[in-house]
């Protein structure tokens, strides 16, 4: 453990342990740690709406598409309501760039950060009460602070990377994040309106039994992709595949196992976008000990032409992701 990291017991409150371990990130100014209390703000916030979601006509499609293509959901737009006021507020971020979104937000010309997010993935999920997600990524900005931002600001690496996490909005909700320095669980609790440690120091087992893929698509995978599946099946693996990125992440990382969205026919570079969604979690995956790629190269290592820009995605245990890519 890095001399500088303060360990704290289960229970400690998430304002505190980002206070107590403030020197882990490479610009200790208070910055990074505000953005992330305003992420936690506001997935408190949209926690709130999910919970409540049955009674109140906040359910189904909206009758419009994102950047993407996809079909928006109500609580799709409100989510990317919550997490845009929530983070505008705070003056630390200058660009948001979003799922829900064509182009990136400008918020601020004097913030430092850039903020890349998925305010709510999974969300034809919530309709039928099953567990969904929003993932962020947290970025330096590379040009001087009060100038225009450009695109160098905009379209950076995934090892650009100063911070990413999760939130899963399921039976317990839960915000896993890192700067770096490991990965780290909060679980919310609502009597307290906190966000308390509960998972320190988390790690992903080295392989596991569990493969996750839509295996309805399964006519259209390359020969390589069939190979694996069936390397799987051969060893009598577990197929769990929930249909929310965040979720099927979050039980591979605690018990072990493989994510895979490869291309398709219909999906020639993949579905998964890049920058909001598959760097944030090969970053938290590599600080847990597991891997990322898109089958021929290190995920993080990737640099985005476009915001939207979508990538077969393999991530998990590293011993299962590296057998994956001999395949």
């Amino acid at each position: 453990m890095e001399a500088s990291r303060i360990a704290l017991p289960i229970g400690t409150a998430l304002d505190r342990f980002i206070k107590n371990n403030q020197d882990q990130f490479q610009y200790a100014s208070g910055e990074l740690s505000q953005l992330l209390r305003d992420i936690a703000l506001a997935s408190k916030v949209v926690n709130r709406e999910i919970n409540k979601a049955g009674l109140i006509d906040i359910m189904g499609a909206i009758g419009s598409q994102n950047p993407t293509g996809e079909q928006q959901q109500k609580l799709d737009v409100l989510a990317n309501i919550r997490f845009t006021r929530a983070l505008s507020k705070g003056g630390e971020v200058c660009a948001l760039i979003s799922e829900e979104t064509e182009s990136f937000v400008d918020l601020n010309n004097d913030g430092n950060y850039v903020i890349a997010i998925d305010p709510l993935d999974g969300s034809s999920n919530i309709d039928v009460n099953v567990s969904v997600g929003t993932i962020f990524s947290i970025y330096r900005r590379k040009s001087e602070v009060g100038q225009p931002i450009n695109e160098q600001d905009i379209l950076q690496t995934g090892d650009d990377q100063v911070a990413a996490g999760y939130i899963l909005y399921g039976s317990s909700t839960m915000l896993v994040y890192t700067t770096g320095h490991g990965v780290n669980g909060f679980t919310y609790e609502p009597t307290l309106g906190e966000y308390v440690l509960s998972h320190p120091d988390m790690t992903m087992p080295a392989t596991g039994k569990i493969y996750s893929i839509n295996e309805g698509l399964s006519n259209s995978f390359s020969p390589s992709v069939k190979a694996y599946l069936q390397h799987c099946k051969d060893k009598n693996y577990t197929a769990r595949y929930i249909g929310a990125l965040v979720a099927d992440f979050h039980r591979n990382m605690l018990k072990g196992g493989i994510y895979i969205y490869p291309a398709t026919a219909k999906d020639a570079n993949g579905k998964l976008r890049l920058m909001y969604e598959c760097n944030a979690l090969s970053f938290i995956a590599e600080q847990a000990g597991g891997k990322a790629t898109d089958g021929i190269r290190r995920i993080m290592e990737i640099k985005p032409m476009n915001l939207h820009q979508r990538t077969p995605f393999y991530v998990g245990s590293a011993e299962m992701v590296e057998r994956a890519i001999k395949c």
